[in-house]
């Protein structure tokens, strides 16, 4: 079975203040086990379906993850490509910018769960930078060999 996890918190466990809008924003530490067979390259979206909106709101699109990699480290620059990951490219959240922006959900609207999935592919995706979680959804459709995740929490 393919895994995800985080050093950072468990499975269903609070997200750390330092990984949300209240503290340094800077994306949680990552590492996934052996994908499914086939695999060529990784993608992860996080949102939060407990938002206050029409939609799940986007906190990371994350993609063209090489398929040797099997951790993302701490704090991962909000940049369109990633200095740490030849070739990785951040789409855009639903701030409309590129990269992770932590937990910061309304102040009394009760515990937020974010779902932190990461997506096995079948084939490379497009060399398409600035994609959003729907365009990412698009381009994944037909090459999606596997999904781990894991959910975190916070309120305020």
């Amino acid at each position: 079975m393919w895994t995800l996890q985080s050093t950072a918190f468990q499975d269903g466990a609070p997200i750390p203040v330092r990984h949300t809008g209240d503290g340094d924003d800077s994306s949680p530490p990552l590492a996934w086990s052996e994908p499914p067979a086939g695999t060529r390259e990784f993608a992860l979206i996080v949102d939060d379906p407990d938002a206050p909106s029409a939609e799940p709101w986007v906190h990371w699109v994350l993609y063209k993850l090489p398929v040797r990699l099997r951790s993302l480290p701490e704090g991962i620059l909000p940049t369109r490509s990633v200095a740490q990951i030849p070739g990785a490219l951040q789409g855009k959240n639903s701030w409309g910018t590129a990269g992770w922006r932590g937990p910061s959900p309304p102040r009394g609207h009760g515990v937020h769960h974010y779902h932190v999935r990461l997506y096995a592919l079948g084939a490379p995706l497009p060399d398409q930078g600035g994609l959003d979680k729907r365009g990412l959804l698009a381009a994944m459709q037909g090459h999606v060999l596997g999904e781990a995740e894991i959910v975190g929490t916070y309120q305020r």
